[in-house]
Order: structure tokens, then C-alpha cells, then sequence
């Protein structure tokens, strides 16, 4: 609770320490070798996110250096290119990725496109001024629709903004639930469960209700390091949203607690416990639809995402942290994680109080023997 974290949540952070991915490999494959198929290439060179790296020659080559990882994606300006637009015929440009590296392959395509596009407006743009049109009038013509995209709350796809603050908070739910899954059938283990008796008076909620305040102290303490330290280090975040983070975090933190105190209370057996832990705690970030939507899954998959609190939590730290929204908008999320608090702090103490009356059992037969 205290060692790990700072830890993990450091390594997240370096990982994307580069934040977006640049100069990425590519390769230039032109059969044309026409003013035209030069000045797509220096547009090309122009793109940020584009490296081109070599000149190939075959469609084997482009295969082969993809295969090898040594370019990412290539074009092929076909030959006859200038030729076929100046005679108004279409051509065809070939843009070749590795959609094995989604994200990579997306981000290259959509620079091509935006180098094609803009190319192929620009070349309308000149004939039409070359027939005696004027530039305002060749313009419209040639680019009669203008789009304006605006890229909200992660404008440059940051990775390590966007990923950083989910890798961290995932990893406290699966932090927090599999300590709190140690919280009461450890005790049996170190053989102190009749001194924990004694200590809470033989009362289950003063032991549940102690262990929860210990637990969230260092969830807090935590959040600490996460927002004070880690996210400024970083320039990670929001800071004027840190107040509703916080409110979301002690719900997504009490939920854990609940749950792990429940699976603690249900298998006396402490690998039991642990391996139960383990199996509803790691798929989290999968299901919870940080990186796929979840209404493009199965709906037993979408099921499953509900029994876990990092989802709605998910949806809630969106709109809170990312956004920057009110409180209001998160109410039914922070609703969803309260009824995980409501359902399982019940039961874990329910199930708990068989093994205090065991002990308790225990006691007087002792008594009665002596």
C-alpha cells in the first residue's frame, strides 16, 4: 500500500515519457519522379509524425522492411501520376501500414491523407487559375467544403495524458482490493485472531469500520502522490479538477475496500482469497472501456464490466477530471459506486460474524472444560 505504488506509478509515467508518437519510419516508393510526386514527398518530410527514412522501390521491398520493423508504413506515387491529372484522369496513391501497430498504422494514415488531400486540392487550385479564374473563385471551386476539427480535452492525443491517470487508477483498485483481501483471514493465518477479539470488544463492525479508516488513510495518502506529485512532476491532468478527482477516488477506494473485505470474510483460505482476487481484479482495464468501448462488446462482456467498480469509476473520472465538468454529472456513477459500498459492507460483516462467533464458541467451551 505504501512501496508499490510510488513505484508503479512512476514506471507508468516514464513509459510515455515521450508523450505522442514521432518520426515515425517511413518509406517514399516513386515511380513517377514528377514535380508532383516531389512536392507530395517534401509535404510529406513536413509532417511531424512522419520519418522518412528510405527510397524503395517494389512492393516486395516495402513488405519485406515492414516484416524486418524497420519502416512503418510507405506510399507509392504510381508512374504516370502527373500525367493522368494534368489529363483528367484519376490516380490512384497506394498507402501501405502496419496495422499490427494500430495506433502507429492510424496515425500514419491519417498524415498521408491530410498531405494527399491538401496535394490534390492544391493541383484543382492551379488549373483552374491557370484558365484565367481568380484565386477566390478557384478556391471555392476546388475546395467548396472547409472543415474546422477541434480536438477536446486531449487535443495533441497525448499518450501519457491520457493513459498515465488510468494505468494509476486501476492499479489502486487492484491494490486495494487484494490488501483489503488480507484484512480479516490474515488474521487466522498469524493465529491473533482471538486478540483481535479482544481489541474490537467482540464487535464485527468496530473491526470492519477500523480496518476500512486504516486502509483509506493510505488510499488517501496515496492520492497524495498521485495528485501532488506524480501528475505535477509530469504535467499530467487538471489541477483545478483535483477537488472532484478526490471525491470520485475516496468512492472508487471505499468500494475497493468493500470488496476485498468481503472476499476476506467469504475464504478463510488466504491463497483462496488472493487467487479470487486476482481473477475480478485484472481484467479491469479491459472491460472497463478505457481503451474499446464497451458498447461495442459482448453483453455478457458488458455484464461482467458492471460488477466492477473501476468502470464506473471510469465513467465518472472522465467527466470529472478530463472534462473538468460539475459533480452533477458524475451522480450516477458515484451512485453505482455507492451501492457496491452498500452491498458489501453488509455482507462482508454478515460473514465475518460467523468466524467472531467461532472464536467466541471456542472461548467458553475452553471455559467450560476448565
Amino acid at each position: 500500500m505504501l512501496v508499490v505504488p510510488a513505484v508503479l506509478f512512476t514506471f507508468y509515467a516514464f513509459i510515455y515519457q515521450k508523450q505522442e508518437a514521432k518520426h515515425l519510419a517511413f518509406a517514399i516508393w516513386d515511380d513517377d519522379q514528377s514535380a508532383i510526386s516531389r512536392q507530395l514527398t517534401f509535404l510529406l518530410e513536413q509532417k511531424e509524425s512522419l520519418n522518412i527514412t528510405r527510397r524503395v522501390y517494389s512492393e516486395e521491398e516495402v513488405k519485406r522492411l515492414i516484416n524486418e520493423g524497420k519502416i512503418l508504413g510507405a506510399v507509392h506515387f504510381p508512374a504516370n501520376l502527373q500525367k493522368n491529372i494534368y489529363s483528367r484522369h484519376p490516380s490512384t496513391v497506394t498507402l501501405y501500414t502496419n496495422a499490427a501497430s494500430l495506433v502507429p498504422a492510424k496515425m500514419i494514415y491519417k498524415a498521408v491523407a491530410e498531405v494527399i488531400i491538401t496535394g490534390s486540392t492544391g493541383v484543382v487550385l492551379q488549373k483552374l487559375v491557370k484558365t484565367g479564374m481568380k484565386a477566390d473563385q478557384a478556391m471555392a471551386l476546388a475546395n467548396p467544403i472547409k472543415l474546422n476539427a477541434y480536438q477536446l480535452y486531449n487535443a495533441t492525443y497525448n499518450y501519457q495524458e491520457y493513459l498515465v491517470p488510468g494505468l494509476i487508477t486501476v492499479s489502486m483498485q487492484m491494490i486495494l482490493i487484494i490488501s483489503c483481501m488480507l484484512a480479516l483471514n490474515y488474521e487466522w493465518k498469524t493465529e491473533t485472531m482471538e486478540e483481535l477479539y479482544h481489541c474490537s470488544n467482540g464487535s464485527v463492525i468496530n473491526v470492519i469500520v477500523g480496518k476500512t479508516i486504516a486502509h483509506l488513510v493510505v488510499s488517501w495518502i496515496n492520492f497524495i502522490l498521485i495528485a501532488f506529485v506524480v501528475f505535477p512532476y509530469f504535467d499530467i491532468g487538471v489541477p483545478s479538477a483535483t477537488g472532484k478527482f478526490f471525491v470520485i477516488y475516496t468512492f472508487l477506494s471505499l468500494a475497493c475496500i468493500g470488496i476485498g473485505m468481503f472476499i476476506s470474510a467469504l475464504f478463510k483460505d488466504v491463497m483462496l482469497s488472493g487467487d479470487v482476487a486476482l481473477f475480478y481484479t485484472s481484467p479491469a482495464f479491459v472491460f472497463s472501456g478505457f481503451t474499446f468501448p464497451r458498447w461495442a462488446m459482448p453483453w455478457y462482456d458488458q455484464y461482467y464490466a458492471l460488477i466492477m467498480p473501476y468502470t464506473a469509476f471510469l465513467d465518472g473520472f472522465f467527466k470529472l477530471y478530463y472534462m473538468n465538468l460539475p459533480l452533477k454529472y458524475a451522480q450516477g456513477d458515484l451512485i453505482k459506486l455507492l451501492i457496491f459500498c452498500a452491498v458489501m459492507f453488509p455482507t462482508a460483516i454478515l460473514l465475518f460474524r460467523r468466524q467472531f462467533n467461532l472464536v467466541f464458541d471456542e472461548k467458553k467451551e475452553a471455559k467450560l472444560i476448565d
